[in-house]
């Protein structure tokens, strides 16, 4: 049941980032270049899905247990510190050159193979290369 879930979870997921052409590096460029010829399509979607998580919060603090697992698997809140703002920086440093980001990345593999390829095989390269640094560790 659990992989089911998953399953659709995932390709509504990728049909919201198809529809919303947030899988177009271009549009995502253009969200970005505030300075130039602005596109504000990613802040509608952006808001949405801000609104659509807020209700999930809401559903999730009355239900005593997720619908396919025991107990909710939650983050903790960390403080913000040197590696919180690197990564950031260097996520958004990617995003911004590449256009994507990890989502619209792999959802982009079969619509835009070569370039998605390249950016997904350079995201593992930098996952691997943080595990087996200190980072990885903690």
């Amino acid at each position: 049941m659990r992989h089911l879930i998953g399953l659709l979870s995932g390709m509504l997921f990728g049909a919201g980032l198809a529809i919303s052409g947030m899988m177009d590096p271009s549009r995502v460029r253009g969200f970005l270049d505030v300075a130039g010829n602005w596109d504000p399509t990613l802040a509608f979607v952006m808001g949405g899905a801000v609104l659509v998580m807020a209700l999930a919060w809401l559903v999730q603090r009355r239900m005593p247990a997720p619908v396919a697992c025991e107990e909710f698997s939650l983050p903790g809140t960390r403080l913000i510190d040197a590696r919180l703002i690197g990564g950031a920086a260097l996520f958004g440093v990617g995003w911004g050159l590449g256009g994507l980001c990890p989502g619209p990345a792999v959802a982009s593999l079969v619509t835009n193979p070569v370039p998605a390829a390249v950016f997904v095989l350079v995201m593992v390269a930098g996952m691997v290369g943080f595990r087996l640094t200190e980072g990885g560790s903690k």
